[in-house]
C-alpha cells in the first residue's frame, strides 16, 4: 500500500519540529534528498495503520526562495525535485500569536492546488497573552481545514491526526482565488482575530540580552557556564563508563587463553571504541545545552546580537548560526549555510566552519586538558581546565572569523545582503523534544563509534600488533613491548618524526593523528592501544590513559606539557576529518577548495604548534 505522502511546512521557529516528534514518536527515518546534503527526515504518522507519511521540509517564509534550503523545499512542494516523489498534501505549520506572517506562504500553497491542512500551534501561548482567533471562522474564510494544537503539552494532537488521516478525502484546495494583501485582511478580520500583547517580560529581558555590552557579557557568562559544566557534570558518569570498561576488558584478558584473538577483543574493540564512549556523556551536556539554548529562543537573539560583530568580517547573523552548529559538527554546520543567500558569504562561512571546536575535537580536548592542566579554581567555581577548554574554543571562533574576513577582502568579495530574523517569543524547552534531539545525536555518534571507530581500533590493533615476529626467547612485557617497536604502526610513525619532531610528536601520537583522518576521536583509541601496551604489567594490570599520560613523563616518547599544548593547538586547526572534506566538495561543487582548506589549515597546525612548543618549553 503506498501512502499519502505529506509534506509538513512552516516557518523557522513555527514549533515544526516540535510538531513532527509528536506525531511520529521516534520514527523518523533520516537521510539526505537526493543529490544534495541538505537532511531529509521522514516519518509515519502515528498509528503505523494510518496510511500517512510525514514529511518534515527545510524552513521558509515564502515559494520565492532566496537561500538553498528554501530552493529545496520549494521544488519539493511544487513536485519538480529530481529523485523525490511529489507529495499528494501540504500541512502548513504556523504560529498562532503572529498568524499574520503566515499568510501569505499559506496563499502561495493554496495556489498549488493540494489538499491543505492549516496548523496553528502555540494557541496556549496566544490566548495567555491576550489574542484570540475563531477556529471555525478561519477555516470557512480559507477554505481548508484548521487545527489548533499545543505540541509542547500533546494538546490538539488527536484532532490532527484525524484531519491528516482524513487529507485524501479534502478537496483540493481552490487555486483561483485572489489571496492579496486584501484577502490577508478580510481573513484577520473575519475570523474575529484578536492580536496578543507584546509581554513586558519579554522586552526587559530582550532590553538586556540584547543590549551591545551587556548581552555580550552574559553571551560569555553562558559559555562560561557551558564549558565548565562540561567537566564538572559529566565526571561521575565518564568514571562508571571507565570502570565498565575497564572491568569488560580485564574479564576477556582473565577469562580467554593467551591469544592474539583475545588482545583483538580486549585492547582493539573493549579498549579501542571505549576509550571513545567514554565521552558520552560530555557529548550529552554539549547538545543538551545547544538544544536549550534553541529551543527557549535564546539562540535567535544571540545570532541577531552577532550579527553587528560577523559583518566586521564580512559575514552576517546567518553564519553565526551556522559556525555555532559547526561546534556540535563541521557536517550539520556546513548544511546549515544554506539559508545564507549571498554566495559569497555561504561560501566564506563553508570554508570557516571546520575551525569551530566540533565535538569530535572534545574527547583530545577533555582528556590532555585533564591531564596536564591542573584543576585550579579561578573564578568561583569555575577552575582552569574549564578555562582552558573555552580558551580553545575561543581560538577556533576567532581563527574562523580571521579566515572568513580574509576570503571576504581577497577572493570572495562582494556585498552582504541584509539580514533580517524573526525573534521568537521566550520558551519553556519541551523535555521530550530534548530527549529526542539529544538521542538523534548520540545515536549518530554511536552509529559512528559502531562503524568508523570500531573498523579503525581494529585496523590499528592490527597495525601495533603485526609483523609480530619477536625472538622466541622473550616473553610476558619484553615481548610486547618489542613487537609495538617493531609494529607496521611504528614504522609508519617513525616515517614521520622528522615532520613532527618540531612539535614534540613521538611516533606513537603520528599514528593517531594518521587515524584521525578518518575519526578525530582515533587518536584516543590509539593512544589507549599503545599506552596499555606499553605501560602493561606482568599481572597485566593497566591505568586510565590519563593518569598514564600526566604520569609518563619519565618514560622515552611520552607526552610533556609543551608536547601536550602543541597537540591541542594542531587539533584546534588541522582538518582531519574526511566527512567534511566530502561535505566540503559536494557544497562547492568541487575539490579546489576543500583541497586549500585541508593543505592550508595543515600548514598553519604544524606552524603554529611547532610555535606553541617552544614558547612552554
Amino acid at each position: 500500500m503506498t501512502n499519502f505522502r505529506v509534506a509538513l511546512v512552516g516557518s523557522p521557529n513555527s514549533g515544526k519540529t516540535t510538531l513532527f516528534n509528536s506525531l511520529t514518536g521516534m520514527s523518523a527515518r533520516v537521510g539526505n534528498y537526493p543529490g544534495v546534503t541538505v537532511e531529509r527526515k521522514s516519518g509515519d504518522l502515528l498509528p503505523r495503520s494510518s496510511g500517512v507519511e510525514i514529511l518534515d521540509t527545510p524552513g521558509l517564509y515564502s515559494l520565492q526562495p532566496l537561500s538553498e534550503d528554501e530552493h529545496i523545499a520549494c521544488k519539493v512542494l511544487r513536485g519538480d525535485f529530481p529523485g523525490e516523489q511529489p507529495i499528494d498534501g501540504v500541512a502548513l505549520v504556523a504560529d498562532a500569536t503572529a498568524i499574520e506572517n503566515t499568510l501569505p506562504l499559506l496563499a502561495e500553497i493554496l495556489a498549488l492546488g493540494l489538499p491543505t491542512v492549516l496548523i496553528l500551534t502555540m494557541v496556549d501561548e496566544l490566548k495567555a497573552r491576550g489574542g484570540a482567533i475563531d477556529l471555525f471562522r478561519l477555516q470557512k474564510e480559507i477554505g481548508v481545514p484548521v487545527v489548533g494544537v499545543v505540541g509542547t503539552k500533546g494538546l490538539g494532537l488527536g484532532a490532527l491526526r484525524d484531519a491528516l488521516v482524513g487529507l485524501p478525502g479534502t478537496p483540493p484546495a481552490s487555486p483561483q482565488k485572489n489571496r492579496g494583501l486584501d484577502w490577508e485582511k478580510s481573513v484577520l478580520l473575519n475570523a474575529s482575530r484578536i492580536r496578543p500583547h507584546q509581554s513586558k517580560l519579554t522586552q526587559a529581558v530582550d532590553s538586556f540580552l540584547l543590549h551591545p555590552f551587556w548581552g555580550v557579557l552574559f553571551f560569555f557568562g553562558v559559555m562560561a557556564f557551558f564549558f565548565q559544566s562540561i567537566f564538572t557534570w559529566a565526571a561521575p558518569a565518564m568514571d562508571y563508563l571507565d570502570v565498565l570498561i575497564a572491568t569488560a576488558a580485564n574479564s576477556v584478558t582473565a577469562n580467554l587463553p593467551a591469544a592474539w584473538y583475545s588482545s583483538l577483543l580486549a585492547d582493539g574493540v573493549i579498549r579501542g571504541v571505549g576509550a571513545v564512549l567514554i565521552f558520552i556523556p560530555q557529548l550529552v551536556i554539549l547538545f543538551g545545552i545547544l538544544f536549550l539554548m534553541e529551543a527557549t529562543g535564546y539562540m535567535a537573539r544571540a545570532a541577531f546580537l552577532a550579527d553587528r560583530v560577523m559583518g566586521a568580517f564580512g559575514l552576517e547573523g546567518r553564519s553565526f548560526v551556522a559556525l555555532l552548529s559547526s561546534h556540535a559538527c563541521a557536517v550539520p554546520g556546513i548544511l546549515a549555510t544554506r539559508t545564507i543567500p549571498s554566495k559569497q558569504t555561504r561560501l566564506a562561512t563553508i570554508m570557516a566552519s571546520p575551525l569551530a571546536t566540533c565535538s569530535a575535537r572534545l574527547p583530545v580536548y577533555t582528556l590532555v586538558i585533564g591531564a596536564f592542566i591542573p584543576a585550579t579554581t579561578i573564578l568561583g567555581p569555575f577552575s582552569l581546565q574549564g578555562f582552558t577548554l573555552m580558551g580553545l574554543y575561543l581560538i577556533g571562533s576567532g581563527s574562523a572569523l580571521l579566515v572568513a574576513s580574509a576570503l571576504r577582502k581577497g577572493p570572495l568579495q562582494g556585498s552582504a545582503l541584509s539580514f533580517y530574523l524573526e525573534l521568537p517569543p521566550y520558551r519553556a524547552p519541551s523535555i521530550w523534544s530534548g530527549i529526542v534531539h539529544v538521542g538523534e545525536r548520540v545515536r549518530t555518534f554511536l552509529r559512528r563509534a559502531g562503524t568508523v571507530i570500531l573498523a579503525g581500533s581494529v585496523a590499528l590493533w592490527c597495525l601495533l600488533h603485526f609483523p609480530n615476529k619477536a625472538p622466541k626467547d622473550l616473553a610476558g612485557l619484553q615481548r610486547e613491548q618489542y613487537v609495538l617497536e617493531n609494529s607496521y604502526a611504528a614504522g609508519m610513525g617513525k616515517a614521520l618524526e622528522p615532520l613532527t619532531a618540531p612539535l614534540g610528536f613521538d611516533w606513537k601520537i603520528n599514528v593517531g593523528i594518521i587515524g584521525a583522518f578518518g575519526a578525530r576521536e582515533l587518536i584516543i583509541s590509539t593512544m589507549g592501544q599503545v599506552y596499555a601496551l606499553e605501560g602493561a604489567t606482568e599481572n597485566a594490570q593497566r591505568i586510565q590513559l590519563r593518569d598514564t599520560l600526566r604520569g609518563s613523563s619519565s618514560r622515552v616518547g611520552a607526552l610533556d606539557t609543551p608536547s601536550a599544548i602543541a597537540l591541542l593547538v594542531f587539533f584546534a586547526y588541522a582538518l582531519l576529518c574526511l566527512s567534511t572534506l566530502a561535505v566540503m566538495r559536494r557544497e562547492t561543487g568541487g575539490w579546489g577548495w576543500p583541497a586549500a582548506s585541508f593543505f592550508g589549515l595543515l600548514g598553519v597546525a604544524w606552524l603554529l604548534a611547532a610555535l606553541a612548543r617552544a614558547a612552554f618549553s
